[in-house]
C-alpha cells in the first residue's frame, strides 16, 4: 500500500471524530467468537465500509466493524471481523488495522482465532493459550520498504506473544476455573484445509494447532512494539486426525459453543489491565 502512514492516519482522524474514549486494549476477533462484543457497555460501532482506507470483511462469522467501549472498568476496542490472505489482500492490508491500533495508542492487544488441532491432546471446543508461531506462508507483513515512524526495519520476534501477558491470562483462568492448552500455532495461507501429509509435516515441525489468520496481525504488532495476547479456540481436529470432512459451518458452530468460556476469559483478562491500572 502505497503512503501507508498517510493513510493510516486518515484512519485514525476518522476514527476520533466518531469516539472520545482511548482504548487500553484491542481485542481481534475471530470467526464465532464475536459474542464478547455483547458484554461491552456504551458501545459505539463504526462499519468499515465507512473507515477511509480500511479494508473490509467478505467471511462468514465477521461482521465488519469496530467497536469502542467498556468492559468492567477498562476502554476496550473489539475488531469485529478480520482480514485474510486468502480474500486476496495483501499483508500490508490484512494487517492494515493493527497499524491503526497503534496509532490510536493502543498498546496492549488480544488476538483470537477458530483453529484446527494437530495436538492430539486436544479437542473440538478446548481454548488455547498461544505461545509461539510458525509462518508457515511465503509472505510477510513487513516486506518491502519501511517507514521508521512505524517500527525497525528488523524486529525481533524472541518473544511475539508477551511471557507477562500470558502469566496472567493463566492466572485469570485458574482464577475462573477454565480450563485450557497451550501450544504453537501454525499459520496457512487457505483457504482450502490442510491435507492429511501437511498436517503430519506441520505437527512433526512443532505446531499444535493450525489456521488461516492470526500471524500476519501479530508479527505487525510486535514490529509496532505492541504487546500481545494469543489465544486460540479448537473448533475441529485437523485433517487426517479426525475422519469427518471439514466445513466452515462447524467451524462457527463449535465456536460459538466455546463462546460462553472465552468471553469469560478475555473478560477476565481485560479486568486485569483495570487492577493493574488502580
Amino acid at each position: 500500500m502505497d503512503k501507508m502512514y498517510e493513510k493510516v492516519m486518515q484512519s485514525v482522524e476518522y476514527i476520533n471524530s466518531k469516539v472520545n474514549i482511548e482504548p487500553d486494549v484491542a481485542v481481534i476477533l475471530g470467526s464465532g467468537l464475536g459474542q464478547l462484543v455483547d458484554s461491552i457497555e456504551k458501545p459505539t460501532y463504526i462499519k468499515y465500509t465507512d473507515i477511509p482506507n480500511f479494508p473490509q470483511s467478505t467471511v462468514v462469522g465477521h461482521e465488519g466493524q469496530l467497536v469502542f467501549g467498556n468492559i468492567k472498568g477498562v476502554n476496550v476496542l473489539a475488531m469485529q471481523g478480520r482480514f485474510h490472505y486468502y480474500e486476496g489482500y495483501s499483508m500490508k492490508e490484512v494487517t492494515y488495522p493493527v497499524y491503526v491500533m497503534k496509532q490510536l495508542g493502543i498498546e496492549n492487544l488480544i488476538i483470537t482465532n477458530s483453529c484446527g488441532g494437530i495436538n492430539t491432546s486436544f479437542a473440538p471446543g478446548t481454548l488455547m493459550l498461544i505461545t509461539d508461531f510458525i509462518n508457515f506462508v511465503s509472505d510477510n507483513p513487513l516486506y518491502g520498504p519501511n517507514d521508521e515512524r512505524f517500527g525497525p526495519r528488523f524486529p525481533d520476534m524472541t518473544e511475539p506473544y508477551d511471557l507477562e501477558l500470558q502469566k496472567r491470562a493463566k492466572s485469570v483462568a485458574m482464577e475462573l476455573g477454565i480450563s485450557h492448552g497451550e501450544g504453537v500455532y501454525g499459520g496457512f495461507i487457505g483457504p482450502c484445509y490442510e491435507t492429511a501429509a501437511e498436517i503430519r509435516a506441520f505437527g512433526k515441525l512443532g505446531a499444535d494447532a493450525i489456521g488461516m489468520s492470526t500471524v500476519p496481525e501479530t508479527i505487525a504488532a510486535n514490529y509496532l512494539g505492541m504487546k500481545v495476547l494469543g489465544i486460540s479456540c479448537i473448533t475441529n481436529m485437523a485433517t487426517g486426525i479426525q475422519q469427518q470432512k471439514h466445513s466452515h459451518a462447524n467451524v462457527v458452530a463449535i465456536a460459538k459453543k466455546a463462546s460462553l468460556d472465552f468471553c469469560k476469559w478475555v473478560g477476565g483478562v481485560i479486568e486485569d489491565f483495570g487492577r493493574e491500572d488502580n
